[in-house]
């Protein structure tokens, strides 16, 4: 990956122009962390970037940037640039094309992402990013209360970071939430989701928790219920505990997912009948939101006789044969009779003895 981005470099300053890796890809091969999102920052404009790469995608808003795949990959061409005038607390009202790497550092949000990578694999620190990352620290660049009034998204992104990567926040930046965390109110909640999902679902998640009950993000946030989270192994067990499926976007799976979390928490996650209807997943989310052994409940699921109806050892025809009656509603009910003493033991899924069992009790 890294290679197939130096080359693209090394074709853009094959024309005269300047290009750097730039931002989250630069700031993670330092950590030894892997990733695969690349960006590229170029003084060539999006017209001169189009005429390097013949198949390149120039984007539907002019903000300076061209989508340019090779070898199947996808990279991001951003031209330097200033933007100008920022709107709504979010985003740049215009954007000024400039030829300074320097300045166009600049704009972005936090130090640590300011990282660059020549195409000679060499990382260029202009901003102090590599200093903060030995130092465990999220800085940003310029005042953090100007940056956060310019796009009040940073706000969840520096919590983000600092979660992920298990860094600390800066004073400056820690006052700056302070004071302008009021604008996440005005912050779409598809945005504040997607953050926050991030932060739910990364292995130090409580970390992430704890920053944002100490800002008071919980009430700007309208999750009410933060302080209710102890622990949690995925976004889904956060999501289940805050309950705010009429506030936030969810897909229709998350919210069949939260739904069943919710029911299945009434139940003893244990129990072969709350194992079976819920699932494994369901009843490990909720057991770990109640704080039981996760391999406990792997451990009794496996055990289960049937995991679902198809794995009965008999079909509905032979129960309509047996009993000589057409299919109907009463079908479900004994098949719930005989998925119950199967799960508890009291009938073993064999098909003679199933057939004996629906005969003695069902046949007049």
């Amino acid at each position: 990956m890294l290679q197939l981005a130096l080359k693209v470099l090394k074709e853009i300053n094959s024309y005269g122009y300047e290009s750097y890796i730039v931002g989250g890809f630069v700031r993670d091969h330092i950590l030894g962390i892997k990733s695969n999102d690349i960006d590229i920052a170029t003084n060539a404009t999006p017209k001169q970037i189009k005429e390097i790469f013949e198949d390149s995608c120039l984007p539907t808003e002019d903000y300076g940037s061209v989508k340019v795949i090779k070898n199947g990959v996808l990279f991001e061409i951003t031209t330097f640039r200033k933007e100008i005038n920022y709107i709504d607390n979010r985003r740049p009202d215009k954007i000024q094309y400039v030829n300074d790497l320097y300045v166009d550092l600049l704009r972005r949000d936090f130090t640590i992402n300011t990282l660059c990578m020549n195409s000679d694999g060499e990382i260029i620190d202009l901003l102090g990013g590599r200093i903060d990352i030995e130092n465990k620290l999220i800085k940003t660049v310029g005042t953090a209360r100007q940056r956060f009034e310019e796009d009040c998204l940073r706000i969840l992104r520096a919590v983000r970071f600092a979660t992920i990567l298990d860094f600390n926040l800066d004073d400056d930046i820690l006052d700056g939430i302070l004071s302008t965390k009021y604008l996440l109110r005005n912050l779409s909640y598809y945005r504040k989701k997607s953050e926050l999902d991030r932060i739910f679902s990364c292995s130090n998640n409580m970390k992430g928790v704890k920053l944002l009950l100490q800002l008071g993000l919980d009430t700007e946030l309208e999750l009410d219920r933060l302080k209710d989270i102890t622990h949690i192994d995925s976004a889904i067990s956060a999501w289940s505990i805050l309950n705010v499926v009429d506030k936030y976007p969810f897909s229709s799976s998350e919210l069949e997912l939260i739904k069943n979390v919710n029911e299945a928490l009434k139940f003893n996650n244990l129990d072969p009948m709350t194992l079976y209807k819920y699932g494994l997943y369901v009843n490990s989310v909720a057991g770990d939101i109640k704080g039981l052994d996760k391999k406990e409940i792997t451990s009794s699921y496996a055990l289960l006789p049937i995991h679902s109806k198809r794995d009965l050892d008999i079909e509905c025809c032979d129960i309509t044969n047996i009993l000589k009656r057409k299919p109907g509603k009463y079908l479900g009910d004994i098949y719930n009779d005989i998925i119950y003493n199967v799960l508890y033991r009291k009938l073993p899924n064999e098909k003679d003895a199933i057939i004996k069992y629906v005969v003695d009790k069902y046949k007049n």
